[in-house]
């Protein structure tokens, strides 16, 4: 017979073990199903989260999609896993996005399709996974980061009859975090237009993708970051944003670095608290300001 001591510890371990259980710790498609425009069923065509989860004592409830660089042709693993960890040790759960990429066929607007569903899937799992609905953020670099800039400036508040519950809810990040992000797509290149938007790309879809055109007043508050030294994305690409965002009345932090090249993510290439970006602690200190950390 079972004393009631090692019945109240064996009850307390399968509670914990449920309570884990909860929070999912493998790669998540984002459609059951194929992805709409989707090419194929290979991984190249399944857009993914991967979780990261802070430790249970330090968890604010607080989310992040992480939105790693790569120029819309790979995905810079330096800004993906890492900054994961990164968010973690602040004590918000993160979630990699993997979104398709023009080497395989797919063209910026198919790509925003997976940026709104990443942020309407964390949101409509909330609740279950021990998130607030009303702190979910978006973090991106480089492509990354126009990626995360064009949702801020594109969402929509959900479908309210749509059949799948996902689709319900908000797609729009309550905070923002533009890591040398790329803004400025209006301006003339044929090149760039035709590999982000493919051969029959309208001026209308042109101006639809470039953020700085289309922030909204309700376009969340965001943390803008860039160095001057960068060659790849201009300085000018942090400038035009936050101009942008002070025109339309909407609050945001901009801080520029003087040193730096392109895609320095946290300042070293894999998470090391030791070596991190002094980006890292003034928007720490903006997370908290904000309610994202305890």
């Amino acid at each position: 017979m079972i004393s009631p001591r090692v019945l109240s510890l064996l009850c307390v371990f399968v509670v914990g073990s449920v309570v884990a259980a909860e929070h999912p710790t493998e790669p998540m498609r984002l459609w059951a199903g194929k992805a709409p425009d989707a090419l194929g069923d290979a991984p190249k065509d399944i857009p993914t989260l991967t979780p990261y989860w802070p430790a249970d004592d330090q968890a604010s409830g607080a989310a992040f999609i992480v939105c790693p660089g790569g120029g819309y042709r790979n995905l810079a693993a330096h800004e993906g896993e890492p900054f994961a960890k990164w968010l973690n040790s602040l004590g918000i759960a993160a979630f990699v996005l993997k979104y398709r990429l023009t080497t395989d066929g797919y063209f910026v607007p198919t790509t925003l399709l997976d940026a709104a569903r990443a942020l309407r899937t964390v949101r409509a799992h909330a609740t279950e996974w021990g998130i607030d609905p009303k702190r979910i953020g978006m973090i991106g670099s480089s492509a990354g980061g126009h990626l995360t800039a064009t949702l801020i400036t594109q969402f929509d508040n959900g479908k309210p009859d749509d059949a799948d519950p996902v689709e319900r809810v908000s797609s729009r990040p309550d905070l923002a975090v533009l890591c040398y992000g790329f803004i400025l797509f209006d301006q003339p290149n044929p090149e760039r237009e035709a590999r982000f938007l493919g051969a029959h790309a309208t001026p209308e879809l042109k101006n639809l993708l470039s953020p700085r055109l289309n922030v909204r007043k309700d376009t969340p508050t965001t943390f803008i970051w860039q160095t001057v030294e960068d060659e790849k994305v201009p300085v000018d690409n942090a400038f035009a944003f936050a101009d942008a965002m002070r025109e339309k009345g909407v609050p945001f932090d901009l801080h520029l670095y003087q040193k730096g090249k392109h895609g320095i993510g946290l300042g070293f290439k894999t998470f090391d608290p030791e070596k991190l970006h002094p980006w890292t602690r003034d928007c720490a200190f903006w997370l908290k300001e904000h309610g994202f950390m305890k």
